[in-house]
């Protein structure tokens, strides 16, 4: 299982990489809400990286970016296999 330090890591860099991402396609957070449906203030939980986003989620973020949903996970994250197993 994933060790908490590493969770908080990844969900950092994913809200990162995230929003390059809605920047690069929408530019602001309102534009979140009336492409997404749902709140802005939500949505910014996944970019400050407090958030954990579902399956879905993380498809309908892609749908309303206009990318695949595999282009939210490619970014650089250091993952410490050996805590994994801790």
């Amino acid at each position: 299982m994933a060790t908490e330090t590493n969770l908080v890591g990844y969900k950092i860099a994913f809200g990162k990489n995230l929003r390059k991402l809605r920047e690069e396609r929408i530019r602001t957070l309102s534009g979140v809400d009336r492409k997404t449906r749902f709140d802005s203030s939500n949505y910014h939980k996944y970019e400050i990286g407090i958030g954990n986003p579902t399956l879905e989620t993380i498809i309908r973020i892609a749908s309303a970016l206009e990318i695949h949903p595999k282009e939210l996970l490619n970014f650089e994250f250091e993952l410490n296999i050996d805590e994994l197993h801790k």
